[in-house]
């Protein structure tokens, strides 16, 4: 079946999510989602706040435009801590050598990445909203590895992009450290699917790499995969792509349906086309045919489990597509 990955992913995560006390007003916030991980990647919880010697618990603080400059202050001390978290981000962010994703506190002054209330001097709300100040960081200097709030992870669409880009990428990762051609040649082979299902004509991009006809050496074929890699996954796949590639697979097995099997696979292409049923099941009906008929190859396809299993949740997988930021 699919590849395993040997290591777990490595996480960065805003420690008020389940891993201790240290929101402004003493409490953690436990979230269903992040304790779901747990078992499967390597968490390492930081909370920028308590790290710059800010208490628990603490007055809040907020982004405030002072001109054309976002700052950040604690009103109740009239502190102004920007010099103070700015060298704490640039300390943390030169010690990773290894992440594969973040997960951080929505809407919060220093770990939200979008949403953030913005203030004037004057203490009146701005229009519109910032980025805080370590999750800017982060989505600035960390552009490939993939983000997310708590919050956007209770949204399957949303979660499902963040697994399938950081398990995959988390593979790459261990690969590219024993930076051996022939299973550079292996993990092509076997993510094709996936990687179709997002973006074809990057594919072929990563192929002509794999390929080597210029000769470069193993490194550079390694670092130009990479970011390929990493652009292929960066947007969402469109359902007409999961389309594409279920009917591929359909071609593996097709001789051998009788026409009602045949129908009915199809059937439940257009109830996904139409988003009355999620990707999962024609995606399971493809897969039991693949399995019926011992079809190795497609089933070592990363596209039928990108990521372990047991994280699979489908509450709301029903509720549309558009993943919106």
């Amino acid at each position: 079946m699919s590849e395993v990955v040997s290591e777990k992913p490595v996480v960065y995560v805003s420690k008020c999510l389940g891993f201790d006390a240290c929101r402004y007003n003493g409490i953690t916030l436990p979230n269903a989602k992040v304790d779901m991980l747990k078992e499967f990647v390597e968490f390492r919880p930081v909370c920028p706040e308590v790290e710059i010697g800010l208490g628990v618990p603490r007055q809040p603080i907020r982004l405030v435009l002072v001109g054309d400059e976002k700052r950040l202050h604690q009103p109740a001390s009239q502190r102004d801590l920007t010099a103070e978290m700015t060298s704490y981000i640039n300390n943390l962010c030169a010690g990773i050598d290894i992440v594969d994703g973040f997960i951080l506190k929505d809407r919060s002054p220093s770990c939200g990445i979008k949403d953030v209330k913005l203030y004037t001097e004057a203490g009146m709300p701005c229009s519109g909203s910032e980025s805080g100040f370590f999750g800017g960081a982060i989505l600035e200097r960390f552009p490939d590895v993939p983000a997310e709030t708590e919050g956007r992870l209770s949204n399957f669409k949303v979660r499902e992009h963040f697994l399938i880009r950081m398990f995959t990428q988390t593979r790459f990762r261990i690969l590219k450290k024993r930076c051996v051609m022939s299973e550079l040649v292996d993990f092509h082979a076997k993510n094709k699917f996936l990687i179709q299902s997002y973006n074809e004509s990057m594919l072929r991009k990563m192929g002509r790499v794999v390929a080597n006809h210029d000769k470069k050496s193993v490194a550079d074929v390694f670092d130009v995969y990479n970011r390929l890699l990493c652009s292929a996954l960066s947007k969402a796949p469109r359902y007409t792509s999961n389309i594409n590639v279920l009917m591929h697979a359909l071609g593996f097995v097709s001789k051998n349906l009788l026409p009602r099997e045949k129908a009915y696979f199809l059937d439940s292409l257009e109830r996904y086309r139409a988003g009355r049923i999620p990707l999962s099941v024609p995606v399971g009906v493809i897969k039991a045919h693949l399995v019926r008929y011992e079809v190795t190859y497609m089933l070592d396809q990363t596209f039928f489990e990108p990521y372990p299993e047991a994280l699979v949740e489908i509450t709301d997988s029903g509720k549309g597509r558009a993943i919106r930021r």
